[in-house]
């Protein structure tokens, strides 16, 4: 139970490294931890519920995104320069406002019986606020490509929920899960790239220019 809790908390530091990185090929390392995270609680996961599905979905996991998602992220940044993206939220900023973000979170678990659950809020808690560290994310930085990373938090945010509350779901679910984050990651990623050569910057406020 303790290192359940103990690896989600590990979540969020990640989400916040993930986040404050300077450049996408380091978000991409940094996820890749992340997601490495992620397969370790699904595996102590399925010891503590006795949820054997739960470790088909690490493997999924391992394959989706720890080594295909952080490939397919570092191969699309390779050609481009980030150094035409001003600076965004000071990274000062993220601890208050992940502090908050868990706190609530937590209130608002605390606050709702959930049977399946009870004894794993804390870990509910994080996932809950994984997934609004990544609106954050995507909210804040005007890179395009660190707006797709806060899409993959979110993605991994949900799928812990999916993991506590649903962890007896079959395996075809979590296949199906995973091959859709990888969907999503590749449009976005030819998206990013085809504004990147048509405004030769990933700076989002120069989306403007695309009107008409």
């Amino acid at each position: 139970m303790l290192m359940i809790n103990t690896l989600a908390g590990l979540l969020i530091l990640t989400s916040l490294a993930v986040i404050a990185a300077k450049t996408a090929k380091k978000s991409s390392a940094l996820y890749a931890v992340q997601s490495l995270v992620l397969v370790a609680l699904f595996v102590f996961l399925a010891q503590e519920l006795n949820a054997h599905e739960l470790y088909m979905w690490s493997v999924s996991a391992f394959v989706t995104k720890v080594l295909l998602v952080p490939v397919i992220l570092i191969f699309a940044v390779r050609k481009l320069d980030e150094s035409t993206v001003p600076a965004s939220m000071n990274a000062a900023w993220l601890i208050p406002i992940a502090t908050a973000i868990v706190v609530v979170c937590y209130m608002a678990t605390n606050a709702v019986q959930l049977p399946l659950a009870e004894h794993l809020k804390p870990a509910l808690s994080v996932s809950l606020s994984h997934f609004l560290l990544g609106l954050t994310c995507i909210v804040t930085q005007r890179n395009m490509m660190k707006q797709v990373f806060g899409y993959c938090l979110m993605e991994n945010g949900s799928h812990l929920t999916l993991a506590l509350l649903a962890n007896k779901a079959p395996e075809l679910v979590e296949i199906g899960i995973a091959t859709d984050a990888i969907f999503a990651v590749m449009i976005m990623v030819i998206l990013v790239n085809k504004i990147y050569r048509t405004l030769h910057t990933l700076d989002a406020k120069q989306l403007t220019e695309l009107r008409g």
